[in-house]
């Protein structure tokens, strides 16, 4: 009998991806979703990469009694956490919202499988709680301070997860910590658009050069780096999701524990690059302009990933090529869906 995969958040944009690649490795996969950042339609999407449609279920982690007919009904063998508000921007200035969704959620969704029997979670971390990078690469044991209550919010529900551990229960549990997320499923069925502005390079890169938006605001040209601009590690979709289901593999083999890596290709690539690749694959010109740094903003960041590798077995294979490809056909399909959020 297939194992049950509950995944919260997972119409959204890197949950989507996810969904799909549980669903083609022989799980059965039930979405819990409250919409707020996504859309039912990607629901079809699925069906149509995977010829079958996943089960849905509408509803918010913080409410206790939907959680409890969610688990009641139906045997969860383990949950991966996407669900949360993730814009670090945002978060400053809604501090109260963010901790309310990313940290009560996930204390409701945890009290929920305390008390059926599910032990096992996958949680959706962030590299944001390294906040700024005393050395590179940055790897898992670096120093934690995040800079912006969306950071802080992982962290917390990070700590909480070890104190969980920690009291027994043989909970088996991995804290995912991405770096920066790009590119669409090789279909262009599914992938990532944002709802408003996007707080991403990767999807305002798109929108300029498909003409939904003039020109691409490039913050801070003077960053200690090959051009000036920032460097980031960023990571092809597909490869973000498939470090899902080799965690959740790991933790399904049977050993209690709590593990921690990195999910990133390893590489930085600064801003100024991955302009370049995108107007190499879609064959545009990207109009850009420097504009002052903003607050917070870090010179270069990327990814030590070796325990993921030798934990794990998995590593990035899509570089920023695929990445840059797979954006824009997405960018480009008629039949494209939103998928916003994780």
């Amino acid at each position: 009998m297939a194992k049950r995969i509950l995944v919260t958040g997972g119409v959204g944009y890197i949950g989507s991806h996810t969904v799909v690649l549980l669903m083609q490795a022989g799980y059965d996969v039930v979405i819990l979703d409250n919409l707020c950042n996504s859309s039912v339609s990607v629901l079809g999407a699925i069906e149509t990469i995977t010829g079958s449609r996943p089960e849905f279920v509408q509803g918010d982690i913080r409410d206790e009694t939907f959680l409890a007919k969610v688990f009641s009904r139906r045997h969860v063998d383990s949950v991966i956490h996407f669900a949360g508000l993730k814009a670090a921007g945002e978060s400053v200035g809604k501090p109260l919202v963010y901790y309310d969704n990313n940290v009560s959620g996930s204390i409701c969704l945890l009290d929920a499988m305390l008390k059926y029997g599910t032990r096992t979670l996958i949680f959706s971390s962030s590299a944001t709680v390294y906040g700024i990078p005393k050395k590179l690469p940055i790897p898992e044991n670096h120093s934690l301070s995040p800079v912006n209550p969306y950071g802080q919010t992982k962290l917390v529900v990070e700590n909480l997860l070890e104190s969980l551990w920690a009291g027994g229960q043989d909970w088996r549990i991995a804290r995912l910590r991405y770096f920066n997320p790009v590119g669409a499923h090789p279909t262009a069925l599914i992938g990532e658009a944002p709802q408003g502005i996007p707080n991403n390079l990767m999807p305002y890169i798109a929108q300029v050069a498909i003409g939904k938006r003039p020109s691409l605001g490039v913050f801070g040209h003077d960053y200690e780096t090959p051009d000036g601009t920032g460097v980031r590690d960023y990571i092809h979709i597909m490869d973000l999701a498939r470090g899902h289901i080799v965690a959740l593999q790991h933790c399904e083999a049977g050993n209690p524990g709590i593990l921690t890596v990195n999910l990133g290709t390893g590489k930085g690539h600064s801003v100024l690059e991955m302009i370049h690749a995108f107007e190499k694959a879609s064959g545009r010109t990207i109009s850009f302009e420097f504009k002052p740094r903003r607050p917070g903003d870090v010179d270069a960041s990327w990814a030590d990933v070796r325990k993921a590798f030798n934990t794990l077995g998995w590593q990035a294979m899509l570089g920023i090529d695929e990445m840059c490809l797979d954006a824009w056909r997405w960018e480009m399909s008629s039949g494209s869906v939103t998928s916003g959020g994780r």
